[in-house]
């Protein structure tokens, strides 16, 4: 397997040294799977209009254009500056994608083939390329070419409204950009997948990934439930994740999570209450009456806990070997010890912007691992080095291309 050029030492580190991509996304969603490949050591060069992307303009942030959310999601990256819209950045971006395995965009097709740059055109220069369109509707439906964002997809993938049947609270979005990021994760595993494919056949492909298609699989594999069947058989929604008592329990001091679950634990947690009895009640005897009547089971616990203070449950509970835990809010994520021992969250030296704390990569590898191999870079801060090892001259660069970068303050 021939290793691509990957930059300096630093980018050839992890199972994904020698596989580059070209990264033309912005925001949340192709970023976020760009991180995961840049973390497994992927050199990832990430080309941005002379503005930049738009989130290194959201806070909190030390200096301009270096938003915190901005510096998690862009990490061992190189930015380089390519004005799309004229030849010259069309030019060199054909001329960057002839060395990389991956091109990937967020912008509908459509744009792509207004810039020159749709698959036909990229193929033509590099045969073997993955070219990845992550975007919020698949080509072939009616939505096509709509523009979509977190919140509109988990509006029409039915989140906030399985939120109201589960609280019959007014509907919400889940506090995170969970669109984006789960589909983040599809956009990482197809590139990976296409690469594989790529260099075991010699040829490229197209590959799409659309936001709605992916989180409807999400929802629907947990809540198709009596749709799953022809003829129908049921009402859609997997019941206990919706019943009212599926929350965290209150105690008489605050709340805990607990998850009496298979037929080991509802004994146990029977026997604990002193209500060995309710092991023959009907509605609990079984894993299959304790889903019929999941709202009454877990209306019992909810009823049960109140009675005592979080300490003694966590330690009740996990006494009986009970599944439990405390809750937590992100404060005290921060602090769990857990966390602090296996290094979750990583402090890196960033030249602009000092002392910084970033979420670790996930896992381990006991030969190749991934890491923080590079500081999230200030726009065009790659700009020279990149387009110098596609071949272009340093008069060239300096002619034709922009390489300032936004101005900040160098942390002393």
């Amino acid at each position: 397997m021939k290793e691509k050029n990957a930059g300096s030492a630093a980018a050839r580190l992890g199972p994904l040294a020698g596989v580059r991509v070209m990264d033309l996304s912005s925001v949340v969603m192709g970023p976020y799977a760009t991180q995961i490949l840049g973390d497994l050591g992927a050199d990832v060069i990430k080309i941005e209009p002379p503005s930049g992307d738009n989130l290194r303009a959201v806070g909190p942030m030390r200096n301009p254009g270096m938003g915190a959310l901005y510096l998690h999601l862009n990490r061992n990256k190189r930015s380089v500056v390519l004005d799309l819209k004229t030849e010259t950045g069309q030019e060199a971006c054909l001329r960057l994608a002839k060395s990389a395995d991956v091109l990937l965009y967020n912008t509908r097709p459509q744009a792509m083939r207004r810039l020159g740059l749709d698959y036909e055109t990229v193929a033509a220069a590099n045969p073997a390329i993955v070219y990845v369109g992550a975007y919020g509707f698949g080509e072939q439906g009616p939505y096509a070419g709509k523009p979509a964002y977190d919140d509109l997809i988990q509006g029409m993938t039915g989140l906030p409204s399985l939120y109201q049947r589960n609280s019959g609270d007014v509907p919400r979005y889940a506090p995170l950009t969970l669109a984006d990021r789960a589909v983040g994760m599809h956009v990482a595993i197809a590139i990976l997948a296409g690469v594989l494919e790529a260099r075991t056949s010699g040829r490229g492909q197209a590959i799409e990934i659309p936001m709605f298609e992916a989180m409807a699989q999400l929802v629907l594999g947990d809540h198709l439930a009596g749709r799953s069947f022809d003829p129908v058989n049921g009402e859609t929604g997997y019941t206990r994740l919706l019943v009212e008592h599926r929350r965290p329990y209150a105690t008489s001091d605050g709340y805990i999570s607990a998850l009496i679950y298979n037929d080991k634990h509802w004994t146990r947690f029977f026997e604990l209450i002193g209500r060995p009895e309710l092991r023959s009640d009907p509605r609990f005897s079984t894993h299959t009456a304790r889903s019929r009547n999941i709202d009454a089971a877990y209306r019992l616990v909810a009823e049960v806990l109140a009675t005592r203070n979080s300490r003694h449950w966590l330690e009740a509970l996990a006494a009986a070997d009970i599944p439990v835990a405390p809750l937590y809010s992100v404060e005290d994520l921060l602090d769990d010890p857990h966390i602090r021992a296996v290094g979750m969250v990583r402090a890196q030296h960033h030249p602009s912007e000092g002392e910084i704390h970033t979420p670790a990569p996930v896992g381990r590898y006991s030969r190749t691992p991934a890491g923080l191999h590079r500081h999230a870079p200030r726009l065009g801060e790659h700009t020279k080095e990149v387009l110098a090892e596609a071949g272009y001259t340093e008069d060239d660069i300096k002619a034709r291309f922009t390489l300032s970068q936004p101005t900040v303050q160098e942390s002393r």
